[in-house]
């Protein structure tokens, strides 16, 4: 019989990070205070928000997209977010090699999905258009992320990227 947990130390994988709803507080704060009454989840408009590890609200963009309404914060009865006058988040989508593209098959989904035109498909000679992400315009809405057949998008903190 082995133990998962210490399977898991030994490979080396780590647990993708949880991503917590736009606006929220510290994560250490946020765990502290978090009641987990599930408001912020029955108020999603697009029901992103799901219950994660612990029973705490966590985003999940295989649901969908953000759309930024604020409703999870208004609805939470605790202080776990900031005014929407700040950022709600630093996520930025990023699309690894296992897009459709990067192996010549024709896909744009992401940049249809992506309204603001983040995403945007440089032609290649010889090749079908690759996408490229121009993060100063990505909002982390992670409109991309579903639509992608191949799941090959996934939304990363962009204050830990290297610019």
């Amino acid at each position: 019989m082995f133990d998962r947990s210490r399977r898991r130390l030994l490979t080396r994988r780590r647990k993708p990070d949880l991503q917590r709803m736009p606006w929220v507080v510290e994560e250490e704060i946020f765990t502290d205070t978090c009641t987990r009454c599930n408001k912020c989840i029955n108020a999603c408009e697009t029901q992103i928000i799901a219950k994660g590890d612990g029973g705490f609200p966590s985003v999940d963009f295989q649901r969908g997209e953000c759309t930024f309404c604020y409703r999870c914060a208004e609805a939470c009865p605790e202080p776990l977010f900031q005014p929407q006058s700040e950022q709600p988040w630093p996520l930025v989508a990023q699309v690894n090699e296992g897009c459709l593209a990067h192996h010549n098959i024709e896909c744009r989904s992401c940049g249809d999905a992506c309204e603001v035109m983040a995403i945007r498909f440089k032609l290649q000679p010889g090749s079908v258009a690759r996408p490229e992400l121009e993060s100063s315009v990505c909002t982390g809405c992670g409109a991309c992320v579903s639509v992608c057949p191949a799941s090959a998008i996934t939304m990363v903190n962009n204050d830990n990227e290297e610019s």
